[in-house]
């Protein structure tokens, strides 16, 4: 039984839908004709998955039993399935809408953590958007991500330092944070002044944007400028109703299995660690902070309620909400709904108030 109503999306939306959802079932077939994914048949264990996914929404993920619903191996085998059905899905993308022919990308080793500087002719020099993406902490690259981070970096005129952070399961907390962290602390080592960098994500990414402006705080680290929060996941426990309610209109998560990720991510640690879902924290001290999300997003009320949060410890914050849209429009909807040129362009905005470029 799907929990996503596509009656209820706006029908532009849905056409995107559609064609992706198209371009995902080719990507599985690939996947699993593969020699070595042979090991299990997809259609059963997706089942299973999907079996749980309604277990999941039904209990308001109360289930106690739902975190021994998928195994280890069946994590692993499956995380590699989105990886693979993300990366196909990038790749056709960004053959229908190439990047820009001055965009610039260069790989980098920070300390055994993979990232990429990505820049183009008017970029400033002195400014970085450290960029973390999302994917649930178990998929997705700067190479999935360059579509948007390079819009993101077009709009606020600086360079992009985009970080591969470890995934989920084969790493599990808090290796995704020590190397988001990792990668701050070298921008710093390397003369890159605080003031001169906004820390960016989403999803899963902006829960780590987040998490690592707490540790900074919390360790006495410079802050940066500023953050940008792009539909984050703030919190774990899933306190929020909206987060089921908004599954309906929801066609990016609704259906795709979530409840397994953050045991992947998280395992048994405990859901209320600020460090795992930031919205249990304590947001004083943190830098200006931008959050876009959509009223229709599973995410919706927890990250208004992270940005209210913020907001009542005297924290500088802006929320910017739409309607209709999925989650992370600015990436889905790039070059076909206006929503996202509004968003990047209040991103842009957002960023050239904040931070100290030239």
């Amino acid at each position: 039984m799907p929990i996503l109503n596509k009656s209820r999306l706006r029908p532009d939306v849905l056409k995107i839908v559609l064609e992706r959802q198209k371009l995902q079932a080719q990507s599985i077939t690939e996947y699993v004709r593969q020699p070595e994914n042979q090991n299990f048949d997809f259609r059963v264990l997706w089942k299973k998955v999907m079996a749980g996914n309604v277990r999941f929404f039904e209990s308001r993920g109360r289930d106690g039993q739902l975190g021994s619903i998928v195994s280890r191996e069946e994590m692993l085998w499956l995380a590699r399935l989105h990886r693979f059905t993300s990366r196909y899905v990038a790749e056709a993308t960004q053959q229908k809408w190439p990047l820009p022919a001055d965009v610039f990308v260069e790989p980098v080793a920070v300390e055994g953590v993979c990232a990429e500087w990505q820049s183009f002719a008017d970029t400033s020099q002195s400014g970085v958007l450290l960029y973390f993406h999302g994917g649930g902490w178990i998929l997705d690259s700067p190479g999935t991500h360059r579509p948007l981070t390079t819009a993101m970096a077009r709009s606020a005129k600086m360079r992009v330092f985009s970080v591969d952070y470890r995934l989920a399961p084969e790493h599990r907390h808090p290796a995704h944070l020590e190397d988001c962290v990792a990668c701050y602390k070298w921008l710093l080592s390397n003369k890159v002044a605080p003031g001169n960098i906004v820390v960016a994500g989403d999803s899963a990414g902006g829960n780590l944007t987040l998490a690592t402006l707490l540790y900074l705080r919390d360790n006495r680290i410079p802050l940066p400028a500023g953050a940008v929060l792009i539909s984050p996941s703030t919190d774990l426990t899933h306190s929020d109703e909206t987060y089921f309610a908004n599954g309906a209109t929801d066609p990016i998560l609704a259906d795709s299995g979530v409840f397994w990720w953050k045991t992947a991510y998280a395992g048994g640690m405990d859901l209320t660690n600020p460090l795992i879902s930031p919205l249990h924290g304590d947001m004083a001290g943190l830098p200006p902070l931008l959050f876009q999300v959509s009223t229709s997003e599973m995410l919706y009320g927890e990250t208004r309620q992270c940005a209210e949060k913020a907001g009542n410890t005297g924290v500088d914050v802006t929320l910017e909400t739409w309607d209709d849209m999925p989650h992370v429009f600015q990436q889905f909807g790039l070059h076909r709904l206006k929503e996202a040129d509004e968003a990047l362009a209040g991103i842009g905005a957002f960023i050239q108030r904040v931070a100290q470029i030239r």
